[in-house]
């Protein structure tokens, strides 16, 4: 598959089709933001990300401030970040865990939710409403 640019602005382009998502956080000392490019799934309107190591910085970054951005198909927003528990709500956890083995082959690790602040389904007319 062939990896998107941040900058690209192609008009097909859907959340879904696309491999990764940019997440900014703020950082935990410096309060400065911090972008990672990450895998991620989509559903029910909602974003999940996966840590592989529960000590990854962009993740304490979260725990610290959860509010985050999202940069996404040419798009960017701003959404809600929680940790979903396994023990808490184990359907979501392995929901989300199958969607990540079916598009990438891997899905072990601290599942991460992030809420976004528009309904993502209104990405493209969020984008038309920019021009």
């Amino acid at each position: 598959m062939k990896k998107t640019s941040p900058s690209s602005s192609s008009k097909d382009s859907k959340p879904d089709r696309e491999p990764y998502l940019y997440l900014t956080t703020q950082g935990r000392r410096s309060g400065l933001p911090r972008e990672i490019e990450i895998w991620f799934t989509q559903r029910d309107g909602r974003f999940y990300v996966i840590a592989e190591y529960p000590t990854a910085h962009w993740l304490q970054n979260l725990r610290a401030h959860p509010k985050v951005q999202v940069r996404l198909a040419g798009k960017s927003f701003a959404a809600r970040a929680r940790i979903v528990s396994p023990e808490t709500e184990p359907e979501l956890h392995r929901a989300v865990q199958a969607l990540s083995r079916q598009k990438y082959g891997w899905g072990e690790g601290l599942i991460v939710e992030l809420i976004p602040e528009i309904d993502p389904h209104d990405l493209s007319t969020h984008d038309r409403e920019l021009r």
